[in-house]
């Protein structure tokens, strides 16, 4: 059997406890207890008694809704899919500002290029290896035949690209339901693309990368219950609400 992560200890560990006494007698009961070393409250979240005053007071349906088990879970897959998606957003501006940069000196480059491939050519020769029939080559050598106004189109596009993961990435990490939306519909947007790149040349990272996408746009999706899936918003919102200690206290029936 696999080892099970106690998701709310895990973040309480980090984070601190989450502690509310509320006005209503029965439940603030319940909540409190005495030690030897005074007064003790439940964490909203573990559900562990911390020693000292509570963090908040006030009527029970006023307590902060304290995220935890499952809620913490999918928290923590955001937050994974949100440092992936910032690390290519950085990465494709990096690309973009080369690409940016070689429009704007192109030829120098070009002649660069070709002195170091004279320089070069008889070391592979000598290997058996042609230069001049290389894939890798050909294709550096194509780019120079690119206009400068498509060099920098590419480079818009592919800031505008970046923008877009790092919108992404700060609203996933922050688990905005906006950002859930427009990962899924931009990752799914790019599957297609991404399916057609494999057509052409296959490698792991790719693979890797489709199938991360599709996983990403299937949980988010799924779990959060967008586009009305698996009773949308509402149930959402009713699933968060029950997942509260409190609300669990009181449901129970301990008030009055």
């Amino acid at each position: 059997m696999g080892m099970k992560i106690d998701w709310d200890r895990r973040h309480c560990a980090r984070h601190g406890h989450a502690t509310y006494a509320p006005d209503e007698t029965p439940l603030r009961e319940r909540l409190r207890t005495e030690t030897g070393f005074g007064e003790a409250w439940r964490c909203l979240r573990c559900g562990d008694f911390v020693l000292g005053e509570p963090h908040g007071s006030g009527p029970a349906d006023h307590a902060p809704l304290v995220p935890r088990g499952k809620v913490l879970r999918d928290l923590f897959i955001l937050r994974f899919l949100a440092i992936e998606r910032a690390v290519r957003g950085v990465f494709i501006v990096l690309v973009a500002a080369a690409v940016w940069k070689f429009s704007n000196s192109q030829d120098s480059v070009r002649q660069l290029f070709d002195e170091y491939l004279d320089v070069f050519r008889p070391v592979f020769k000598h290997f058996h290896y042609d230069l001049d029939h290389s894939p890798i080559v050909g294709t550096i050598q194509k780019t120079f035949g690119y206009k400068h106004s498509t060099l920098v189109l590419v480079a818009v596009l592919l800031l505008a690209y970046a923008l877009i993961e790092l919108v992404e990435a700060g609203g996933l990490w922050y688990a905005k339901r906006w950002a859930e939306y427009l990962t899924v519909v931009a990752t799914a947007a790019f599957l297609p693309l991404e399916i057609y790149e494999l057509t052409e040349h296959i490698s792991w990272l790719k693979i890797a990368t489709l199938v991360l996408n599709i996983l990403a746009v299937l949980y988010i999706a799924l779990a959060k219950r967008l586009f009305g899936l698996r009773g949308g918003r509402k149930a959402f919102d009713e699933e968060r609400e029950s997942a509260s200690l409190l609300e669990v206290e009181t449901s129970a029936g301990v008030m009055v």
